[in-house]
């Protein structure tokens, strides 16, 4: 199986190279921004081989720091992080990335070593979408990439300004206790099941339960209409105080 390991190919634009107008020169058609912040270089390069190939527009930084002032520079569509890099680490990159709202709604994903769970629900719980363990699989990256950005279309509502930094609206809104009210809060972002699992620490089919329950107090049937109706109340002015 092909992987982000098994090639080799010249990196795509960095920190010092000049950067493209995202566009495919043989159609003219615009190119999701992809930004690689990967501090191993044979890594690097792979990842943004197959990047390229897939009719992206890469960048890339190699390491922490460069990786957010090029982030906030760029406003890439998705961004892939490593978790272990030296001068910033990929908790600290995401964290001053969602820490701004130039780039707080950026896809994140992060690319780890080791997969383990404390490391994933650290890395979700400060706001990322996904995370791949490395070597990646060229079909899991590239359908990890694809649905994040769906996803991320599919959400984009300008008229919105949700506060997600707390479930309590969500409980006094519909009812809802805190657990599933933190379920609702989570499955708003774009979260699955197993992601929320993940992140609260619950077993998947107690997440599902807490979903099916969500769509009775909310009297909805799809998790679309169940995160229309959250965001509406996260976007209130008291949610926002």
């Amino acid at each position: 199986m092909a992987s982000a390991q098994s090639s080799k190919a010249p990196e795509g634009h960095s920190a010092n190279n000049p950067v493209g107008q995202g566009r495919d020169p043989d159609t003219d058609m615009f190119m999701n921004k992809i930004l690689v912040i990967e501090d191993e270089p044979e890594m690097r390069r792979n990842l943004i081989a197959i990047l390229r190939l897939e009719r992206f527009h890469p960048l890339a930084a190699e390491n922490g720091q460069i990786g957010v002032e090029l982030a906030k520079k760029e406003k890439p569509d998705l961004i892939l992080c490593d978790v272990m890099m030296p001068k910033l680490d990929g908790y600290g990159v995401i964290a001053a990335l969602r820490a701004s709202a130039e780039t707080v709604a950026i896809p994140f994903i992060f690319l780890t070593a080791k997969g383990e769970k404390p490391e994933v629900r650290a890395g979700m719980n400060l706001g990322a979408d996904d995370y791949l363990t490395k070597p990646v699989a060229k079909a899991d990256l590239l359908a990890a990439i694809r649905s994040r950005l769906e996803r991320a279309d599919q959400q984009a509502v300008p008229d919105f300004k949700p506060n997600f930094e707390s479930a309590t609206p969500l409980e006094m809104a519909f009812g809802l206790t805190p657990r599933v009210a933190e379920t609702l809060l989570w499955l708003t972002q774009g979260k699955t099941n197993g992601e929320i699992a993940t992140i609260l620490g619950n077993s998947e089919s107690t997440v599902k339960k807490h979903v099916l329950e969500i769509f009775e107090k909310l009297g909805v049937e799809t998790r679309t209409a169940a995160s229309l109706r959250a965001l509406e109340v996260l976007s209130s002015q008291a949610a926002r105080r």
